[in-house]
């Protein structure tokens, strides 16, 4: 018999702004669940999310909590008013049982010292202290909106060891298809209002997707109804574009080939054949080039050279001087010592990540054309500007919409649409992912693949460099840069592990590190009476804890139980608050005695 959800939404309907948003949504959260709520940008997925963190209220519907279960919830943007420091932040979101110190030292783990003022922090930092308080208190569901949002590779790496090590149920949106990848083994799917539930993880989910839509579809031509032409491109397009982009997977393994026939082995590139390329083909060729701010060398001794179609990702922690080899590459900043070399003829457009230049006041159509126009030339064709902008998966009538009305994804899917009007033989994206739902990300990754110039991206999506990226350039440290063919999974084959993180980041690699060799003590240890005792009576306890916690949650799972007896209903509740704490420690405590043992025996 299956547990009894922790949490519970049934037929929750909410209308804003005269719409319905959600038509009778479920979302079941079973202990330890591993789920995804998947769906576009606007399909209300961070919405129903507030509604199951009882933050939001709704119209019709049900929101049922498990008494005693404990929730943390992870915005998109926190809020941090009335806060002195970042650890007065994190220790307001802890219960009476939890542990400050406990969430100091998280805090600590994650570059922070908890005395940074909230008002100053970067986007990455915000982000960090929001996980912080979330993660301190080991609650029983963690609910996370974007989690990843604003984080550098190490960073996502540890907190995807994190989260797959916590006991906690987790209800993940995300746009990091790998992240999910790695961590779900259900999928909920939001689409018009209604959810769908895949018993198996965002690994499986676009293609029993793209199943489901082909169903749906052949449903509807057998009952000869019509389809809307404006809701079949935005919901049906995206698999179509998938089974086109076969072609286009072929042709980037062959790029890639390409590439590595330039690039030795060790990911040293080879010089020597510079004169004899053909004219306009060479984009950028770099030289031992060398930059330091004071003492702190960023770039040292980096050679290069990126051919006509080439597809560079740039991948690194952060504060490892990405941004300083763009603008090295580019011509923006001078090397102060070694060669760069452009070809002729570049005219480049870029994407930078701080959407700062954007107008709030301006409609999405005078963004695009200056003000003024009903029309854009692209490629040399005037298109008038709603079917650009439906390229880009904006309806007609949100062409006169103010820019500060856009979510974070449509202003997302906006900066592209205006670097990618722009004429241009060098694409240069800084984190072109960020805010990006997964279907714009399938249009991001069409368009570049059709792109007929060269591309350089500084990204932390790792699905993403391996879809695009002919070879990846990563920081080794000390300033030290490295180039290897292919995308992010064949740098990290090729390099043993992945994106290693500063000094004051969270420590982590893709592969496990090697065992050291210990130094063994000059006289052999051995567990105290009450440690041994501790250590044969534990399980026992562990095993009737479990029990107990198991009856009152079927208890306290009658629904009839609170209106007879509330009194009954309440000291069962405290009690299985009580029993789950002693537990938690009991499994601590035996854990750490288990491997106590195992250091002494073995």
């Amino acid at each position: 018999m299956a547990p009894p959800p922790l949490l519970a939404l049934t037929g929750v309907m909410l209308t804003l702004g005269g719409q319905p948003l959600l038509d009778g949504a479920d979302l079941s959260v079973l202990p330890g669940a591993r789920l995804c709520l998947v769906g576009r940008n606007g399909s209300g997925k961070s919405t129903l999310l507030r509604i199951a963190a009882g933050e939001l209220e709704f119209d019709r519907g049900e929101r049922f909590l498990q008494p005693g279960a404990s929730l943390r919830y992870l915005a998109q943007e926190p809020d941090f008013s009335g806060f002195a420091t970042t650890a007065d932040f994190v220790e307001a979101g802890l219960g009476p049982l939890d542990d400050p110190h406990a969430a100091r030292l998280l805090l600590n783990d994650l570059g922070l010292t908890g005395e940074e003022d909230p008002t100053r922090l970067s986007g990455g930092e915000s982000r960090r202290v929001a996980l912080t308080r979330a993660l301190a208190s080991r609650p029983d569901i963690l609910l996370l909106d974007e989690p990843t949002n604003h984080l550098d590779l190490p960073t996502i790496l540890w907190l995807e060891e994190k989260l797959a090590g916590l006991r906690s149920a987790l209800v993940l949106i995300s746009h990091d298809r790998r992240f999910l990848q790695n961590l779900t083994r259900e999928t909920v799917w939001l689409d018009r209002g209604r959810t769908r539930d895949l018993n198996a993880g965002f690994k499986e989910f676009e293609a029993w997707r793209d199943r489901e839509l082909e169903e749906e579809e052949r449903l509807r031509h057998k009952a000869d109804r019509r389809i809307v032409a404006e809701e079949h491109w935005l919901r049906h397009g995206v698999s179509g574009r998938r089974k086109r982009n076969m072609k286009r997977l072929a042709r980037l393994h062959e790029m890639r080939a390409e590439r590595r026939q330039r690039i030795g082995p060790e990911g040293q590139v080879k010089l020597e054949a510079s004169e004899a390329q053909s004219s306009g083909s060479l984009v950028i060729e770099a030289v031992k080039l060398h930059k330091s701010y004071g003492e702190r060398v960023i770039v040292q001794d980096f050679s290069t050279r990126i051919m006509r179609g080439d597809r560079i990702g740039i991948v690194g922690a952060n504060g490892a001087g990405k941004t300083t080899l763009v603008g090295l590459l580019t011509g923006a900043l001078a090397p102060d010592a070694g060669k760069i070399r452009q070809g002729a003829g570049l005219a480049m457009a870029t994407l930078e990540q701080s959407r700062a230049s954007l107008d709030p006041e301006r409609s999405l159509q005078d963004a695009l054309t200056g003000g003024g126009s009903d029309f854009i030339e692209i490629n040399g064709e005037r298109r008038h500007i709603t079917g650009y902008l439906r390229d880009f998966l904006f309806k007609p009538e949100q062409a006169r919409t103010p820019v500060a009305k856009l979510s974070g994804g449509e202003r997302g899917r906006l900066m592209l649409a205006r670097a990618l009007a722009k004429p241009s033989n060098l694409l240069v994206l800084d984190e072109p992912t960020n805010d990006l739902d997964l279907e714009t990300l399938d249009l991001l990754e069409e368009m570049l693949a059709d792109y007929p110039g060269t591309l350089i991206v500084v990204s932390h999506d790792r699905d993403f460099l391996d879809r695009v990226a002919t070879s990846v350039v990563i920081s080794e440290g000390e300033g030290v840069w490295r180039e290897y063919a292919g995308g992010y999974a064949d740098m990290v084959a090729q390099r043993g592990f992945g994106v290693e993180a500063l000094k004051s980041e969270p420590q982590r690699a893709e592969t496990k590190p090697k065992p050291v060799a210990r130094e063994k003590p000059a006289g052999r240890p051995k567990l105290s009476f009450n440690e041994r005792h501790a250590l044969a009576t534990l399980p026992q306890k562990m095993e009737a804890l479990r029990e107990e916690r198991a009856t009152l949650e079927r208890l306290l799972a009658d629904p009839a139980l609170y209106a007879s007896d509330p009194k009954k209903f309440a000291a069962a509740g405290a009690r299985l608050e009580a029993a789950q704490t002693e537990l938690a420690e009991a499994e601590e405590r035996w854990l750490e005695l288990e491997i106590r043992r195992e250091e002494i025996e073995g």
